[in-house]
């Protein structure tokens, strides 16, 4: 097999040195000079959000412009009431086509009066009574990308003074109709707004990866697109997970690479293709922002956005992303540690038949002697005393997902 650098090809300190490096060398995007851009940084992480990736729900996938306050008040509830909340869904965010098209005379954001006739701060408040937290749209650009609503271009105070203002506690902030001008002159302005209204917002920077933002937007955001928009297919899911792969050392703790939001129930996946975008995305510490309708979802969708067990991989407190390890022709092992000196992995099988994948201990960092305990996160069964590999046989397009924990060494 083609081997790929292990995912402990590099330690723990050193992914962290590169990581702050990437923030520093990101200068090149004022906000305006380095010691505010640190100071950002600073405040960023000092907010306390964004420790683990983000997980929520966001209606575009789905819903795209059809949204309205029922739809939103109803998600909220369903997300309670199903139990999402309790696995650490928290977000309830609208994304585009929520505002009017044209600002008041004060230059204000204006809610469309048709479908949120309520208000933005009313929903809100209703999002916050269930325990949840509230999320909007918004763009670097003149329009948004439906060209519905106005962008946040050249109002970025006065928006974000208005969301704070408003309860908003997530900003997804896209890149449409910005006249060609870099994003890096552009995103620093939202940022730095966000950030003296003195609300902790979770800043999403939606620049679908053109300027490579994983090498500039950790000292603004808490997680930046790495790909274009993902559709519900098989090639557009696989394809942005490798895309994404690339930029593994950039994401940490308080800044996540965002291959794009959840397909999983929308439809145009099998249930095995959809358990591994789930598992994918969770071993890469991807934004978990469910894009189907949590109101009429089935049992199989259900059960795979639930999966606590998989959740935990994505939100592990030590926050290193996994990575593709091992490669043959469509065959894959896919990475990455965890807190407790444990190790995730996924055997995923891209090709058209089902097949057996084995993966090495060495293929993951681990000496030959080590022992230990295999949880499979998708049968919810345990192999103890497990040593120098793992196989199993997949399904076509399929995986298998499991946790490692070290039992002990054999001398």
């Amino acid at each position: 097999m083609a081997m790929a650098p292990s995912v402990f090809a590099f330690p723990r300190l050193v992914c962290i040195f590169l990581f702050f490096i990437a923030i520093v060398t990101a200068g090149a995007a004022p906000v305006s000079n380095l010691g505010q851009r640190e100071e950002i940084k600073r405040k960023l992480m000092d907010n306390g959000i964004g420790l683990t990736p983000q997980m929520g729900w966001n209606t575009w996938n789905h819903f795209h412009c059809d949204v309205d306050e029922k739809l939103i008040r109803e998600t909220a509830d369903a997300m309670v009431s199903t139990g999402l909340s309790k696995v650490g869904y928290e977000y309830i965010n609208i994304d585009d086509c929520w505002a009017e098209l044209n600002r008041d005379s004060m230059g204000n954001l204006v809610p469309k009066a048709s479908t949120f006739p309520s208000g933005i701060r009313a929903l809100a408040d209703y999002v916050h009574k269930k325990g949840l937290k509230f999320g909007l749209y918004s763009n670097a650009g003149t329009t948004t990308c439906s060209q519905s609503m106005p962008g946040s271009l050249g109002y970025e105070e006065q928006d974000a003074k208005t969301f704070a203002l408003w309860g908003v506690d997530y900003l997804k902030y896209d890149n449409c109709d910005n006249s060609g001008t870099s994003p890096r002159e552009r995103f620093p302005k939202m940022s730095k707004a966000l950030l003296e209204t003195g609300r902790p917002i979770f800043f999403s920077l939606c620049e679908w990866g053109e300027e490579d933002p994983a090498t500039w937007a950790p000292g603004l955001g808490n997680s930046w697109r790495t790909t274009d928009d993902i559709v519900d297919s098989w090639g557009s899911m696989a394809t942005r997970a490798d895309l994404n792969d690339k930029w593994a050392s950039y994401a940490g703790p308080g800044g996540w690479n965002d291959p794009d939001m959840l397909e999983v129930g929308n439809g145009g996946m099998t249930t095995e293709e959809y358990r591994s975008h789930f598992s994918i995305w969770a071993l890469i510490k991807a934004p978990l922002l469910i894009g189907c309708d949590i109101r009429s979802m089935d049992n199989a969708t259900f059960e795979i956005l639930s999966n606590k067990e998989v959740i935990d991989v994505n939100q592990d407190k030590l926050g290193v992303q996994g990575k593709k390890v091992k490669k043959d022709g469509e065959l894959e092992v896919w990475a990455g540690p965890l807190s407790g000196n444990r190790v995730a992995v996924i055997l995923w099988n891209r090709g058209p038949i089902k097949a057996e994948l084995t993966v090495f201990w060495s293929d993951i960092g681990l000496s030959s002697s080590t022992i230990v305990d295999v949880r499979n996160l998708w049968k919810h069964k345990t192999e103890t005393s497990v040593q120098g590999k793992i196989s199993a046989e997949v399904e076509s397009h399929g995986c298998e997902m499991y946790v490692l924990s070290p039992s002990g060494v054999r001398h």
